[in-house]
């Protein structure tokens, strides 16, 4: 992972997802017109969430199992990270919901699914802040840390589609992906995946060697 020419590719991605995401054409459509095109920030970092999510995840497991406080080191780091773009993927779905739906924060269960799980990760931070042994907090947080992210993803992806919701793809509302008929919008997005993940993981990287330095200081 210190090879730079990821991280080039990840710049060169990003720049072309910028300028793409706001000048290239896109479909127009009823309702959606130019706020479409939050479809190139919106989604992207809420994939990124959940894979560097999950990534946080698969490394609590691995500290459950060896102890080894690498583990956890990336664990919190990805979980940083993953919080981050949920708090950006919010922050972006708002925009588009002020210019769609008519109100920043309508109680769409899709919204209040994605408040509540970012509220029980901040309860993870919370959790890791309170406790002074670092074994304990190791342990306890790779615990939370799993109940945490499985407790995201119902509310998410499988409680919004159980109960009306204007969100698209979800209480019978068609998804992006049913409107994408000339590919003009995967140009751009399929990218801007690639993209945000790629600068998610770095940033996430960045930190962890960071935290290693510090461990070494102290």
């Amino acid at each position: 992972m210190r090879k730079p020419w990821w991280k080039i590719l990840t710049v060169l991605l990003l720049l072309y997802v910028v300028v793409g995401g706001l000048l290239f054409e896109v479909p127009r459509l009823v309702i959606l017109n130019e706020t479409i095109r939050a479809l190139y920030f919106h989604v992207p970092m809420w994939f990124g969430m959940i894979l560097m999510l999950g990534v946080s995840v698969a490394y609590s497991i691995l500290y459950l199992l060896r102890s080894n406080r690498s583990y956890d080191d990336f664990a919190i780091e990805f979980a940083n990270v993953g919080v981050i773009f949920g708090m950006l993927g919010i922050l972006t779905g708002m925009l588009w919901a002020q210019f769609t739906w008519g109100d920043w924060w309508s109680g769409d269960p899709k919204q209040n699914g994605a408040a509540i799980g970012l509220l029980i990760y901040f309860a993870y931070f919370i959790l890791r802040g309170s406790l002074d042994n670092d074994e304990q907090r190791a342990r306890i947080s790779a615990v939370y840390n799993i109940f945490a992210f499985f407790a995201l993803i119902p509310l998410l992806f499988i409680l919004p589609r159980l109960t009306d919701s204007l969100h698209p793809g979800n209480g019978g509302n068609p998804g992006f992906n049913a409107y994408d008929l000339d590919s003009r919008l995967r140009m751009v997005f399929y990218p801007a995946v690639i993209g945000w993940t790629m600068l998610g993981v770095w940033v996430a990287t960045l930190r962890v060697r960071i935290r290693k330095l510090e461990q070494i200081i102290d």
